[in-house]
This record gives structure tokens, C-alpha cells and sequence, in this order.
């Protein structure tokens, strides 16, 4: 069987690899809140994100943690409690969705109806 752990990837430029790695409607959301509080456990990156489903979720912190933005630490109970936790490579994105932040706001978010203003949300007593 072919390993496919080092197999090096493609890509058009520079965007593309930031949009793969950050892009979609959940991820940056997940590092928002890690950002914010610290760490959290998977329950509650749920709470702060109540339409995702548990099958994306785990699809989503997966992924991040592959592209080392994000750490998962696991505690040897039972039941097994998981950790998860920004990393420096994470951290280095907030600023940059804080601007997309001020630019959506900045314009009107495009005329979208915001479901929940995370940019403005107070994490750190849930």
C-alpha cells in the first residue's frame, strides 16, 4: 500500500493554499473560539457553534490539527476527555479574520443577515 502521509500537494497560489487550510463556513469559526477561550472541549466548540453537526466537527478539528493550527490533547479517563487548543500557527490567523471581520462590517455585510455576531461575542466565561 502507498504511503500517502508525505505526498506532496498542488496548488494555484498562495490563496489557494490560505483557503484550503482556513476556508469554509466552519474552520475559521473554530479558531475564533479557540483564540478566545483557550481551551475547550469538543462539547463546548459545539456550544459555541450550535449548527454544526458532530460528524463536521470532527471533520473540521481533524483537518486543523493536521495543518498543525490547532492541538488535540487526550487525557488517559474513562470516559476520555479531549482537549483542544490554538497553536502558534493557528494564532497568526485571528488577526486576519478579525479584519474580515471589520470588512464585512464595514460593508454592511453585504446586505447578509448575521445569524451570530461572533466578532463582537464574549467567550471567556462559557
Amino acid at each position: 500500500m502507498p504511503n500517502n502521509l508525505n505526498k506532496t500537494k498542488n496548488a494555484t497560489c498562495e490563496f489557494e493554499v490560505a483557503f484550503e487550510v482556513i476556508g469554509g463556513k466552519w474552520k475559521p469559526l473554530i479558531l475564533w473560539f479557540l483564540s478566545k477561550s483557550g481551551t475547550l472541549r469538543f462539547t463546548q466548540i459545539q456550544h459555541f457553534i450550535p449548527d454544526i453537526t458532530h460528524k463536521i466537527l470532527t471533520k473540521q478539528l481533524r483537518e486543523l490539527e493536521e495543518n498543525h493550527l490547532i492541538v488535540r490533547k487526550i487525557y488517559p479517563e474513562v470516559p476520555p476527555k479531549v482537549e483542544y487548543s490554538i497553536t502558534n500557527s493557528g494564532k497568526e490567523v485571528i488577526p486576519i479574520l478579525g479584519m474580515m471581520c471589520d470588512w464585512a462590517y464595514k460593508n454592511d455585510y453585504f446586505d447578509y443577515d448575521i445569524k451570530y455576531n461572533i466578532c463582537d461575542e464574549d467567550c471567556s466565561n462559557s
